[in-house]
């Protein structure tokens, strides 16, 4: 049932017209902090701090039901297509179903992630080496999109748990298209022992592609047997087996995922190689494991104790109810730095949509804008309009209890975990600030310092930072987003929009090298004098456009 359809809708109009100020909400509700929290695969949700009660609460668990959140989960865990427009399933979760639990169906991740192993092993083991028949060093992976973020997210945020034997092993990612990334570390790595992994799930992505072929240039001016230097210095994963091999990648060099398997859903499948070779293949079983938790209880929690779908509700409301239209993503831990790039992708990329299921135009808004920085950093940067600026904004804080009892080898333990709790204070106080404003603080007549509160926020607590909570903390956000397209009727995993703009750049390119192809009719006047304008600056001439 679309949205708009749904009974639940103007009961939930009606109670965003009467909803109070979070303080007069706690004042009412003494008892909403213990009440007002969700629990799942090790992760605490609290979501007391959001502009909800009891019958806003009760009116969006209807809501779900409405839209048929339960029957489209089933499918979504059977395997069958939910991503319509392109007549696919979208089986991540299937990618982190336990051995034992795989059905005939999903045997084929099992067969594909003891490749991983074997492939893991023979490097960091250093069996696997170079033309010249050094140890590999350095492994790069050129990914852009899903291809990157994923992994280079969790092994930012996992270095500390890397097994031993594989942290002499050093794992880098390049993504811009401009070349920047790469050529600062081509500067660096040495050509005998450096690994390349081409991540791309068609195999045609322009920007990973045009960063693979120079790689190769690179080394071929060292390595004059071709074949060789493919053999010994790259590595493909894709589903495109055929074009990994028209590329010229040996069959014993890929690994392969499938057309079920979304990009930025695919860290879980052999794109998360740089993970497994960065932190060790055990590891990268443990971030699978936590994800498969998550699973777990997204299938079988009540809506009002699951918490991704008590993530996506509340999102709902803030969106569609209390015209927020920003969302902050706030970890305080650095070892999150990039968690909301990630989710800025998962999020905007998968319902940053218009259109429904049924090819009709929305009449109301699907995903906010989301932002975010760590924590602790962000305070210096945009709290101020969080604080006192002319818009609301819904955040997520993420902060984990414990960090560093059990790290003996850190110098100054005691001096760390003090930090920790200050980091945590920081966390908390930032969060009571945006929902009680004044009310947090002593009283103050200055206008400048006013602070209204009412922001809504939500914590969510990991017990401590690991694989295992890594991965359900991400799973949960990529069932959050699932929740939300069925409610808002929408495909959550294409990506029209940004194929488009693709198409158009190809089409743009010829014209940067041939002057009288910029001068053509059907250009737009703007692209036509910029184009002009770079080839004139590119060539030396003087003078503005023509």
């Amino acid at each position: 049932m679309a949205m708009k359809d749904c009974p639940a809708v103007p009961v939930l109009q009606r109670s965003a017209a009467r909803i109070p100020h979070l303080r007069d909400l706690f004042d009412s509700d003494p008892a909403r902090g213990h009440e007002l929290r969700a629990t799942g695969a090790g992760i605490t949700l609290d979501y007391s701090k959001q502009r909800v009660d009891t019958g806003v609460l009760q009116a969006l668990a209807q809501l779900a039901e409405q839209a048929g959140l339960s029957e489209e989960r089933e499918r979504l865990f059977a395997g069958e297509v939910v991503n319509r427009t392109e007549n696919r399933a979208a089986w991540h979760t299937a990618l982190r179903t336990p051995t034992a639990l795989q059905t005939t169906e999903q045997q084929c991740v099992e067969e594909q992630l003891q490749r991983m192993t074997l492939l893991v092993d023979r490097i960091q083991s250093g069996v696997w080496r170079g033309f010249s028949g050094k140890r590999i060093t350095d492994v790069v992976n050129l990914g852009v999109g899903g291809s990157d973020l994923g992994p280079l997210m969790v092994t930012h945020g996992l270095r500390e748990y890397s097994e031993p034997a594989v942290r002499g092993l050093k794992v880098h990612f390049a993504s811009t298209i401009d070349g920047s990334q790469l050529f600062d570390l081509l500067d660096h790595l040495n050509p005998e022992t450096s690994l390349f992994i081409i991540s791309s799930k068609s195999f045609t992505t322009i920007d990973t592609l045009s960063n693979a072929d120079t790689v190769r240039s690179w080394l071929g001016s060292h390595c004059v047997d071709e074949a060789l230097m493919l053999r010994c210095h790259f590595i493909g994963v894709s589903a495109a087996q055929q074009k990994m091999s028209d590329w010229g990648l040996p069959s014993d060099n890929q690994l392969h995922f499938w057309q079920w398997v979304g990009g930025r859903f695919s860290l879980w499948s052999a794109i998360g190689l740089p993970i497994a070779l960065a932190l060790g293949m055990s590891v990268f079983r443990r971030l699978l494991a936590g994800a498969h938790a998550m699973d777990e209880h997204f299938r079988t929690a009540p809506v009002l104790q699951n918490l991704p779908v008590m993530l996506a509700l509340l999102g709902i409301w803030n969106v569609n109810f209390l015209d927020i239209r920003a969302h902050a993503i706030l970890p305080y831990d650095g070892r999150l730095k990039y968690f909301p790039s990630y989710l800025e992708q998962l999020e905007m990329e998968s319902n940053g949509k218009s259109v429904g299921q049924d090819g009709e135009l929305l009449d109301y808004s699907t995903c906010p804008v989301l932002w975010g920085e760590i924590g602790a950093n962000a305070q210096h940067a945009f709290y101020q309009l969080l604080h006192q600026g002319t818009q609301s904004v819904a955040s997520d804080f993420i902060v984990a209890a414990r960090r560093y009892e059990a790290l003996d080898h850190y110098a100054h333990q005691e001096q760390l975990l003090a930090q920790h709790q200050l980091n945590i204070a920081n966390c908390l106080a930032q969060s009571r600030v945006l929902a009680f404003g004044d009310a947090a603080v002593a009283p103050d007549d200055n206008p400048w310092r006013r602070y209204p509160g009412n922001q809504p926020s939500s914590t969510l607590l990991l017990e401590q930072l690991g694989p295992e909570s890594l991965g359900a903390l991400i799973a949960a956000y990529e069932h959050k987003v699932f929740t939300q397209a069925v409610i808002w009727n929408i495909n959550p995993f294409d990506q029209w929009g940004v194929e488009l703009g693709k198409q158009v750049a190809l089409q743009l390119q010829p014209l940067l090298q041939d002057p009288d192809a910029a001068a053509v009719a059907g250009l737009d006047a703007s692209t036509r004098e910029l184009a002009l304008s770079i080839q004139q600056q590119q060539s030396g001439s003087e003078g503005g456009a023509a």
